[in-house]
């Protein structure tokens, strides 16, 4: 590996550490889900390893606790996911031209908001090497603590492993608080997402559908429509600057 590399590498590692310690925190809940949907820790560090995305795993962790369908499942991962081929588009446009497929194709596996957020603001061309150096530690975060999530809580206490269950629910609060603040579009699709989930569950004819469906269907309805209603123009960002 030349100077160059190393370095890039180095640096990599050092903005990805506290993206790896945020991961482990999160991880750990997430194993909760994954060990309520009947994981053990070995399939749940795999799962972890090969998906490295929380609102995807978590999605699906759920979908499996409700046995649904295979067919339901790889759709709801699709719709979940579906902003890492965006961001996986704005990355190509960091990279040097001369990048190789297979540099591309490694980057691509592990793209997710914090690396991401981190790959496109390096300085320069993004050389592949400084992803590299964030992947080492990031990944290694997620995936051992989505391990320990299951192992701790096949050992703890139902009170407790039930308690941690609400941590995962806490996580997505923090992520959709802040953009919520700035968007009263957001902030209202949100609030309407969380009554038309409330009227999945109450209303007779509704509540007949499976939960996994339920939430596909919301998720694929609501982004659709706001997608045609309040389309985001040219150079215009969500909060209207």
């Amino acid at each position: 590996m030349t100077s160059d590399k190393r370095l890039a590498f180095s640096c990599g590692m050092r903005d990805g550490i506290p993206i790896a310690t945020g991961y482990f925190a999160v991880a750990f809940t997430l194993g909760i889900a994954a060990r309520n949907a009947g994981f053990t820790p070995l399939q749940a560090l795999f799962v972890s390893l090969t998906n490295n995305a929380s609102a995807g795993e978590y999605a699906g962790f759920t979908l499996i606790s409700q046995n649904a369908g295979y067919l339901e499942l790889a759709l709801m991962m699709l719709v979940a996911n579906a902003r890492y081929l965006l961001m996986s588009c704005a990355l190509s446009q960091k990279l040097d031209s001369k990048t190789s497929l297979l540099h591309r194709m490694i980057i691509g596996y592990d793209v997710t908001d914090e690396i991401f957020g981190i790959c496109i603001n390096a300085p320069g061309k993004l050389n592949p090497f400084y992803a590299y150096g964030a992947f080492s530690v990031a990944i290694p975060g997620w995936s051992i603590g989505t391990y320990l999530g299951v192992l701790m809580g096949n050992v703890l206490p139902a009170n407790v492993v039930s308690a941690l269950s609400v941590g995962l629910y806490g996580m997505f609060i923090a992520i959709i608080i802040p953009p919520a603040k700035k968007s009263r579009l957001l902030a209202g699709l949100i609030i309407l997402s969380m009554l038309l989930s409330l009227l999945f569950s109450i209303l007779p004819f509704l509540s007949k559908i499976p939960s996994g469906t339920a939430i596909l269907l919301l998720t694929i309805a609501i982004s659709a429509a706001a997608a045609v209603l309040f389309p985001i123009k040219e150079g215009e960002t969500q909060n209207g600057a």
